[in-house]
């Protein structure tokens, strides 16, 4: 599990303190409750400048992106599952760091699936910490 930061706000767009609080904040909330300390981080939105990175690293983390992300978080407005299940299977590639949002109706209906579909195709899902570099 990754850091995303308590406010889901863009990093650059803050102070260094700021971001330090934002993300401590949900380090320390997850450590508290589950004895779990992160060592990823995913910006919010995707948004980072040099600044962000150089103290998302200096805090401990190391930054990780996705590879792979589509239209998902809209709760309001949400691709059909056929449309989701193409869109998504026709992304798959070796080393894919796949962004789909829990907040997605059709993601929750079509996991098992694109689980499966993924896995037949010889594909494996792995943790970050096992990637090869």
């Amino acid at each position: 599990m990754g850091n995303h930061t308590v406010n889901h706000k863009s990093m650059p767009s803050l102070t260094d303190e700021k971001i330090k609080e934002e993300v401590m904040k949900l380090n320390q909330s997850l450590y508290e409750k589950f004895e779990y300390e992160m060592k990823y981080i995913r910006p919010p939105k995707g948004e980072f400048s040099e600044r962000t990175l150089k103290l998302s690293q200096d805090l401990g983390f190391k930054t990780v992106m996705w590879s792979f992300a589509y239209v998902d978080w809209n709760e309001d407005s949400q691709p059909s599952t056929q449309d989701a299940i193409n869109k998504i299977k026709s992304n798959f590639h070796n080393g894919e760091v796949m962004l789909l949002h829990s907040t997605s109706k059709t993601n929750s209906e079509i996991m098992g699936q694109i689980i499966d579909e993924a896995r037949s195709e010889g594909y494996e899902f792995k943790s970050l910490d096992e990637f090869k570099k």
